[in-house]
């Protein structure tokens, strides 16, 4: 009994470190000027959202949200198309073809990007893509593919091979097999992959400064930073800025959270 009251109280204390960054960082965006000079740890009393309209203005957020939504959602179609297939080759055909390009891909994932920003960097400004939501989709579709062919062969390699099998005895291809049978039965890992690379592309903040830096496409990231640098002075602007930046990554991962550890878990017991 006092080991698991102890276990309950550390675990007490961890949940109120974590959450009181967030508290503060809420609170402190629905105050004015005045209370904040006054109790900056209070509870807002009156709660004012006048920063919410004003930050939302004064960082142009809704360009950077319309070029980060783009961004995240083609380049997640494209990671799960790309990904689930490349997995499905890889769990399913035994040979050292296979192998090798599996090693390849976590070679990718060991190996960090950064090592190849300069070569990367020319070759997407070779292809006349600085600056645009093309240059950006095609850097992090290549950058995350590894992550995503990983994620997506433990969890193929735990699947019996016999629904597959059963689709091709009565007529159906490769292709088929995969889309109509193998692919729905993704749903878990597909949360996880959506969820990880969303986080990922979304709150990058390096790679859309140096693709992006004054094209007029910046992302929430770069945004809320210069954002930031301008209105430093005036916490609860600054604050309620943030939060709008936060917010839409927030809800997407609160609505699938469920799916990652359920992914994880599966793919673990393959």
């Amino acid at each position: 009994m006092r080991r698991t009251f102890l276990l309950e109280i550390v675990m007490i204390a961890v949940a109120v470190a974590f959450l009181f960054p967030v508290y503060s960082l809420v609170s402190l965006s629905l105050k004015d000027p005045g209370q904040i000079s006054r109790s900056p740890l209070a509870l807002p009393d009156p709660p004012t959202f006048d920063n919410y309209g004003s930050a939302w203005s004064a960082a142009a957020l809704g360009p950077s949200l319309v070029n980060s939504t783009v961004i995240t959602v083609v380049s997640l179609v494209a990671l799960i198309a790309l990904g689930s297939f490349a997995a499905y080759f890889l769990a399913r055909v035994q040979s050292r073809l296979g192998y090798g390009l599996y090693i390849l891909f976590l070679l990718g994932i060991v190996l960090p990007f950064q090592l190849g920003m300069i070569p990367l960097y020319e070759l997407v400004s070779d292809l006349g893509l600085i600056g645009t939501h093309a240059g950006m989709i095609l850097f992090y579709t290549g950058i995350q593919l590894p992550f995503t062919v990983f994620l997506y062969t433990g969890f193929i390699r735990a699947l019996p091979r016999e629904y597959a099998s059963a689709a091709q005895i009565d007529g159906a291809s490769h292709l088929t097999a995969f889309t109509r049978v193998v692919f729905p039965l993704l749903r878990p890992i597909t949360g996880t992959v959506l969820i990880l690379n969303a986080v990922f592309i979304w709150n990058d903040f390096f790679t859309p400064l140096v693709y992006l830096g004054g094209s007029g496409f910046e992302t929430v990231p770069v945004s809320v930073f210069a954002f930031v640098g301008q209105y430093v002075s005036d916490h609860g602007l600054v604050f309620a800025g943030l939060v709008l930046g936060a917010l839409p990554i927030v809800v997407v991962f609160l609505a699938l959270q469920r799916y990652v550890i359920k992914g994880f878990s599966s793919g673990l017991k393959g």
